[in-house]
């Protein structure tokens, strides 16, 4: 039997599949990427370690690059075209150049660092090693540490303040937190928290800093103009990220054993309003326009969004087997999301909230930076 091809047919075929790909890569392509510039993202793999970069316009693994043991604190520099990051067992900062993707430094910190911050202005980026009780501030520019000043025990995050003159250190195992410099890393003062301090919100204006508890279900506020202790605010489970509205007017804080967000008035210093979200919500990230927030649910392998004015619970958005860390693209266009357990990171169209692709990217891939440069 002869199988008569229609060939007019299959050019036909061929030229609407260019098109509908042609559509695809124009919707996107953020409208305020201009020729020339480009979108990346950056997780750090800990298992291997390695940076894997993707590129976010065509969607696909472009590098995958040597940065050492266990790569944390993986940052976007907030002026030029460079990824910031650790290594937690080789004790050392490393450099990216976005343009090449080499590793253009590696400044010894000291031992198990974990988290790294910038000051406002991005001149300084400011690091807390754990296993030598110490902080340090790096000149960005020149890559070479300035400034070194001992904090408590076991520091876990150095974190400045919006307006730069302070930098706030939580310290794990003497349940304090360090009230540094934000120039000299000169010791402005010690405040005692809840147990093993962890991580860190700041209000805009540098008022007030709420810092969550490692091993109980409270978070602290402290009072930064006054340099003293307010409250610690019960939370009905162990806080597993903090999320502030651009605003400073409400923090959002998913507890995994309460399955929901809770919701935290900055200003009164009060846990507001409770919303059930699903199993183990882990972590978040705002829209641009600071109306959506979306939940990752490690448990339930979903996104959660949520119209945060009004508490309402959108569909899920179904990613993969264990998302956690979220991202979100200078435009808003694309929402980010690492699976741990797969070794995927997943692509979604925030307009219509619908997964367009999951892309591979190590062995048990943890944080995650965007870059447009």
């Amino acid at each position: 039997m002869k199988i008569r091809l229609n060939y007019r047919l299959l050019a036909l075929l061929f030229i609407l599949s260019g098109f509908a790909i042609r559509e695809v890569v124009l919707e996107l392509r953020p409208s305020f990427l201009r020729p020339g510039l480009h979108l990346f993202a950056y997780v750090g793999n800990t298992a291997d370690g390695t940076l894997s970069v993707i590129d976010l316009v065509k969607l696909s693994p472009i590098a995958t690059i040597n940065v050492g043991p266990v790569p944390s604190g993986i940052r976007a520099h907030p002026t030029r075209p460079e990824i910031w990051g650790l290594s937690t067992a080789g004790g050392y900062a490393w450099v990216l150049d976005c343009k090449s993707n080499q590793i253009v430094a590696k400044i010894p910190v000291g031992s198990q660092p974990y988290a790294l911050d910038f000051s406002p202005d991005g001149r300084l980026a400011y690091v807390a090693a754990s296993g030598v009780d110490s902080v340090v501030a790096i000149d960005t520019a020149r890559r070479q540490i300035v400034a070194s000043e001992r904090a408590g025990r076991r520091p876990w995050i150095a974190r400045a303040a919006p307006d730069g003159h302070l930098v706030v250190v939580s310290n794990r195992e003497d349940s304090t937190v360090s009230l540094l410099d934000g120039k000299s890393l000169a010791s402005l003062g010690t405040i005692h928290v809840a147990p093993d301090p962890e991580q860190i919100a700041i209000l805009p204006d540098s008022s007030k800093a709420f810092i969550t508890s490692g091993s109980s279900p409270q978070i602290s506020v402290v009072d930064l103009r006054r340099k003293l202790f307010l409250t610690n605010l019960s939370l009905g489970g162990t806080p597993s990220d903090l999320i502030l509205k651009p605003d400073g007017g409400e923090l959002y804080i998913p507890i995994a054993a309460s399955h929901g967000l809770l919701i935290v008035n900055t200003a009164s210093n009060e846990v507001g309003d409770f919303v059930l979200l699903g199993m183990s919500p882990v972590s978040g990230v705002l829209s641009r326009d600071a109306n959506t927030l979306y939940v990752s649910d490690s448990a339930a392998n979903h996104i959660v969004p949520i119209i945060i004015d009004e508490r309402h619970v959108l569909p899920p958005i179904s990613v993969g087997q264990a998302p956690s860390t979220c991202g979100i693209t200078p435009g808003g266009d694309i929402l980010l999301v690492v699976d741990s357990s797969s070794g995927d990171l997943a692509v979604i169209r925030t307009r219509t909230a619908s997964l367009i692709t999951l892309i591979p990217v190590g062995s048990q891939p943890r944080d995650l930076a965007i870059k447009l440069f």
